[in-house]
């Protein structure tokens, strides 16, 4: 038995293949994905989706945020963003997470400001990336 994954960001279809398990990184923490489970949704933060293939290898997926729905043994996951982890430059998302960290790293003792959640946003967006790329 294998699941249909369908990742779709407004702009693109990411991702649409038959896989053995997903990992979804939920607003709740992460969650186990294999044939059969319970349908749900489920809200989507940003993170790394990681996908078991056939072949027993792994994939990753950044994700910037947005919804998954299980159902008889389709994943559909909709978001903002989304990009494969093989196709991300790992040395330009290495310079972007450092930039990201810096800025967060000006901003650490500050309340809330809109210029902090922005830090912050950018800093979680750039380590999903980093992480899809690393994998």
């Amino acid at each position: 038995m294998s699941l249909t994954l369908r990742v779709l960001a407004p702009d693109k279809s990411v991702f649409d293949d038959k896989v053995e398990e997903v990992v979804l990184p939920s607003t709740t923490g992460l969650l186990g994905i294999l044939p059969g489970h319970i349908s749900m949704v489920t809200a989507i933060g940003i993170g790394v989706l990681k996908v078991r293939k056939s072949n027993g290898n792994w994939d990753s997926i950044a994700l910037m945020g947005g919804f998954a729905e299980v159902e008889s043994d389709d994943v559909t996951v909709l978001v903002n963003s989304a990009e494969l982890g093989q196709n991300i430059d790992k040395k330009l998302i290495e310079k972007e997470l450092e930039k990201a960290k810096n800025k967060l790293n000006k901003l650490e003792g500050e309340a809330n400001s809109p210029d902090k959640i922005k830090a912050q946003e950018s800093f979680a967006k750039a380590r999903a990336k980093f992480q899809a790329s690393a994998e």
